[in-house]
């Protein structure tokens, strides 16, 4: 049983992964403040209203949390966003929705608890990232972006906190059984008209069989505890189905060429 005083604080809460977290964590005695855009049904932990979007609605829930507990010893950077589209069709008022949701929501939470979790010498940040983050894919090129970049932004995070005690790791699920499908947001271009609508509709509809017969939202938060409860996490877990991890793991060591033909052949494209 953990300590009961060890306070998560967990973006993106109210469904899918991140509250497959909080009920895990909640469920072994760690006090979890969930959070949520709009203010969301009665849970056993604690519900916040926050938008990883909004500086001032990230700095409020912050002070809440450290107000009422003193307090943060994880924070699980979950909350996120899945655009969809060709780049060419994607206008960059869409881009920039995508990057401010992924990567730079994750960078306000981090600062919001930072100077906590050095104060207190200690804490964890978990960035939920992708098989994404290391395989480019076709339709979700900002998606696959935003999700790189929280590799890299993890890892530079990593070695800056370290001298404080506080250890980063990006987990990257590949699909997973979550409301994805329903939530993935389409490049307004992207329909009739485009160059592209024949084969992008081809990509999305294999993403959306794949994630609705994808794994258990449960999967990764077994992984998200087995982080939190070592002494020395590794830089990234991957997580989910096993074919996906094999197939992001060859990349390095596979001919460009060759990874790339095997995904045109996969996608049909």
């Amino acid at each position: 049983m953990a300590d009961a005083k060890k306070v998560v604080f967990i973006t993106g809460a109210s469904s899918g992964i991140g509250r497959a977290c909080a009920a895990l964590l909640h469920e072994r005695g760690y006090l979890v403040y969930g959070t949520s855009r709009k203010p969301a049904p009665i849970e056993p932990w604690r519900m916040v209203v926050l938008d990883v979007r909004d500086d001032a609605s990230v700095s409020a829930a912050a002070a809440q949390i450290l107000a009422e507990q003193g307090r943060v010893d994880v924070l699980i950077n979950n909350a996120g966003m899945v655009l969809a589209g060709a780049l060419e069709d994607t206008t960059l008022d869409e881009a920039l929705a995508q990057l401010d949701t992924n990567v730079l929501g994750a960078l306000r939470m981090c600062k919001a608890v930072l100077p906590a979790m050095r104060a207190q010498r200690s804490g964890v940040i978990i960035n939920m990232g992708s098989i994404a983050g290391r395989v480019g894919l076709p339709f979700q090129g900002l998606y696959s972006a935003s999700k790189f970049a929280l590799e890299g932004f993890t890892e530079a995070l990593r070695l800056e906190t370290r001298p404080f005690g506080v250890r980063a790791v990006v987990v990257e699920p590949g699909d997973i059984a979550t409301g994805v499908v329903q939530n993935r947001v389409r490049a307004a271009a992207s329909g009739e008209g485009s160059a592209y609508l024949g084969a992008f509709r081809k990509v999305v509809a294999s993403y959306e069989k794949d994630e609705s017969g994808g794994a258990s939202p449960d999967v990764v938060a077994r992984t998200v505890l087995a982080i939190i409860e070592k002494g020395a996490p590794a830089v990234r877990y991957s997580t989910g189905p096993i074919a996906q991890r094999l197939l992001s793991g060859l990349k390095p060591f596979l001919p460009s060429k060759v990874f790339e033909f095997g995904l045109r052949v996969f996608y049909g494209l």
